[in-house]
């Protein structure tokens, strides 16, 4: 088996979609605003958005209600150079961080973290060295 997609449900597919291409400047594989489905390269894995009613319609299920985000089911992970420079690049283009870049020692990374139109947590970090 071979995972091929990380796609995210989204009931906002627009906003996310200029997001996703404009913000995070990700290449557009297919789709665009108005296709309610995109895949995006994510330097190599392929990131999809598609909206949460029609993905609900093809399984069967109730129409999908907004959740809380007070508990997180996925995190997107993007590994950058410079972690500080990288939050101050996102703030210029409008991204609201939920935190300032800071260390986890006990992660081994550097990071900070904010939220895209649809609430998806996103997490830019860089490995740090781990002290003993």
């Amino acid at each position: 088996m071979k995972m091929t997609h990380t796609r995210l449900l989204v009931f906002n597919y627009k906003a996310c979609f200029t997001f996703y291409k404009d913000i995070l400047g990700l290449p557009v594989l297919w789709g665009d605003e108005e296709s309610h489905y995109a895949d995006f390269d994510a330097d190599g894995h392929r990131l999809a958005l598609f909206e949460k009613g029609p993905m609900a319609e093809a399984i069967g299920a109730e129409a999908p209600e907004i959740r809380s985000e007070q508990q997180d089911d996925v995190c997107l992970i993007f590994s950058v150079e410079d972690v500080d420079i990288a939050y101050e690049l996102f703030k210029q283009k409008g991204v609201v961080p939920i935190n300032a870049p800071h260390d986890r020692k006990e992660w081994g990374i550097r990071c900070f973290h904010f939220r895209d139109p649809a609430g998806t947590l996103i997490e830019v970090n860089k490995e740090i060295g781990m002290e003993s």
